[in-house]
């Protein structure tokens, strides 16, 4: 009698889950094909949705959008569409006193690109370009690492010394550029002055070729080297200091402290400011122009200068060609991007 009672009461449990079972089954799925088939009526008005719920972002941005579009979009298709055209001062759209002289240039393709990639100019402009990127990158990575170094110590003035290696990034770039400018003067200059008091001969540092350009690399890299401390000096106070302690307990030397805990712990910053770095070098129209305006001769002309000069400077002014050479710098800093990147990925890095 008690077994066949358990027997009854272990079925009567056993139907009870199976009912409690089969309901929540039917549940999930009621519940599943409930969110299906909002999924499906609510994809049309998902948009909708988004600027209802998000609109103060959508408000935020849009004025950021309009701008870019049209201080960067419109000049950027503009330029794509001139580098495909033969378009120079002779035969674009003017207006001379009362009357307008309507554009006369015609669609070529790609033949500006042809003539200025079989062009030897652009080969000695492309490899001083590069050359120079690669310099002024890598001392100012240099200099900026070991500025850095020593400002993450505890010592007494730490605070002015930060500032004074800041000034160099505060002041405006064409103000230090002039500044360069006078101090590498030939007759005048002071640094042939102290080279004059010291015994030696003056330097001819702006009408030299060779010179020119260890000229404008330093002017560059002073101006860069603000930049490249600032955030490696922050990437290096966010490591923690806990990895040092246990270092340094465990019997490592500086230089090991250095290379196996700042390098690593500085990887992710490092390569953000590298490709910035090398963006803003490999086009940095100032330094080139306003110290030496590409000379002596040719001799410091990079792709923008270069760009420039055919835009304002040669006659007729060619601004196809003009438009071709910027077309083509965006090109290889957008290649050059997505190389970058690739090798970080393999790297491990993720951006």
């Amino acid at each position: 009698m008690a077994a066949h009672t358990s027997q009854s009461v272990a079925k009567a449990a056993g139907s009870e889950v199976g009912q409690d079972a089969d309901n929540a089954a039917r549940g999930r799925s009621r519940r599943t094909d409930s969110r299906t088939d909002g999924g499906k009526r609510s994809a049309g008005p998902g948009l909708k949705r988004a600027l209802a719920t998000h609109w103060y972002a959508w408000a935020m941005i849009t004025p950021v959008v309009l701008v870019l579009g049209v201080i960067i979009g419109w000049p950027l298709v503009r330029g794509v569409y001139l580098s495909l055209t033969d378009a120079t001062e002779r035969n674009v759209g003017r207006t001379i006193g009362a009357n307008h002289i309507e554009a006369t240039y015609e669609f070529v393709g790609l033949d500006n690109y042809a003539a200025v990639l079989v062009d030897p100019v652009f080969l000695q402009r492309l490899v001083w370009t590069v050359l120079w990127t690669v310099a002024c990158v890598s001392i100012t990575f240099a200099l900026g690492l070991g500025l850095a170094t020593l400002l993450n110590r505890e010592f007494k003035g730490r605070a002015a010394y930060r500032m004074a290696l800041i000034l160099p990034w505060a002041v405006p770039g064409f103000v230090s550029v002039f500044a360069w400018r006078f101090l590498f003067n030939r007759d005048n200059g002071i640094l042939n002055k102290i080279l004059e008091g010291g015994g030696i001969s003056a330097v001819p540092w702006l009408d030299d070729p060779n010179w020119a350009k260890i000229a404008v690399i330093a002017v560059n890299v002073w101006l860069g080297v603000p930049f490249m401390m600032v955030a490696l000096l922050g990437g290096m106070q966010s490591i923690p200091g806990e990895l040092y302690e246990a270092a340094e307990m465990d019997g490592a030397r500086p230089w090991q402290r250095f290379r196996h805990i700042t390098l690593p712990g500085l990887r992710s910053v490092s390569m953000t400011v590298i490709l910035l770095s090398t963006i803003w070098t490999f086009n940095m129209f100032p330094v080139i122009f306003l110290l030496t305006r590409g000379g002596p001769g040719d001799a410091t002309e990079i792709l923008v200068t270069q760009a420039f000069r055919e835009a304002f400077v040669t006659s007729p002014r060619d601004f196809a060609v003009s438009a071709t050479w910027g077309v083509l710098i965006l090109l290889l800093l957008m290649i050059f991007a997505l190389v970058y990147r690739r090798s970080l990925r393999k790297q491990g890095e993720v951006w």
